[in-house]
């Protein structure tokens, strides 16, 4: 073995991006299993999500942000902070772009931001299987000279191409240190966060316009119960008596379909049956107030060890 393969490498690597380009879905092609919510709509993920992946010589913390974008209300503020606080935390900055686009005013904004923080990037361009190799060249090179990157390295985070590439880049860009975590730890997220967080992307997967935006869910109850089913109660909040109605739908079949899909994930992740109870509330313009948005969750989490 050589000197490097016997060392251990260690640290943060933050996914950064613009919503929707796919870094939810990075982060789970990574670890093996669903950790982050998906949608096709972007502002999906709202949460600073940590993954840890452990493998003989090398432990990375993964850390999954919110998509940059330029903040309208409180919610959206506190999940830019949340972002901050992530790329604050890094050892390694993953900067993810589309293939299918070319690079925008939002884009650049949010490159110059990363330069500023003297940290190692690496630009992540996925979505490769959606265009022809010709025009990716043209794509790596004017990114080229905008900033000196760690690393270049083209992906499909869906199909999982060029993930080991990617892995080994970051390996060899981690500092040397020793693991964080034990080898078995893959998250800081409880049961009741993940849970909360099922419930809310099937919503986000059944509802168009404005509802999957205006709802969060809490969990009121949990109980496990080891020989049974586990019995939990959610509820999701939206901001208008109209949304609830939209979401419950006519006799409840609407929010029915919502727990059906729900409890299949759940009880996927937890290795045995339960029982969902899903309420709708409604607490007015929640987004835009400050208080309800801490009192929900949102917003920067612990620091790194």
């Amino acid at each position: 073995m050589t000197e490097d393969q016997t060392e251990f490498h260690a640290g943060y690597v933050t996914i950064v991006g613009r919503p929707n380009v796919g870094k939810s879905t990075l982060l789970n092609t990574f670890l093996g299993m669903k950790l982050a919510i998906i949608s096709p709509k972007p502002q999906t993920t709202r949460h600073r999500l940590l993954g840890v992946l452990t493998g003989d010589n090398y432990q990375i913390v993964f850390l999954d942000t919110p998509g940059l974008l330029r903040p309208r209300y409180e919610l959206q503020q506190a999940m830019l902070q949340a972002a901050e606080a992530a790329i604050a935390d890094a050892d390694i900055l993953l900067f993810m772009i589309e293939a299918t686009e070319t690079p925008n005013p939002h884009d650049l904004e949010a490159l110059e931001k990363l330069i500023a923080t003297n940290k190692p990037i690496v630009l992540v361009i996925n979505k490769i299987d959606l265009i022809a190799k010709s025009k990716l060249l043209p794509l790596i090179d004017t990114y080229r000279n905008q900033h000196e990157f760690a690393d270049i390295v083209p992906i499909s985070a869906l199909l999982a191409d060029g993930i080991s590439i990617l892995l080994e880049t970051l390996v060899k860009l981690l500092p040397v240190s020793p693991p964080f975590y034990p080898p078995d730890f893959l998250t800081e997220h409880t049961e009741r966060f993940l849970v909360a967080e099922i419930v809310r992307e099937k919503v986000f997967q059944l509802y168009g316009e404005e509802i999957p935006y205006s709802t969060s869910v809490q969990i009121d109850e949990y109980q496990e119960h080891p020989e049974g089913k586990d019995f939990i109660r959610a509820t999701i909040y939206v901001e208008k008596e109209s949304q609830r109605r939209i979401l419950i739908g006519k006799k409840g079949a609407a929010l029915k379909r919502v727990g059906e899909l729900a409890r299949a994930d759940i009880e996927n992740l937890v290795n045995h049956p339960v029982y969902l109870e899903l309420w709708v509330k409604v607490r007015e313009k929640w987004r835009k107030k400050a208080r309800d948005v801490r009192e929900f969750g949102y917003g920067p989490t612990i620091r790194k060890l």
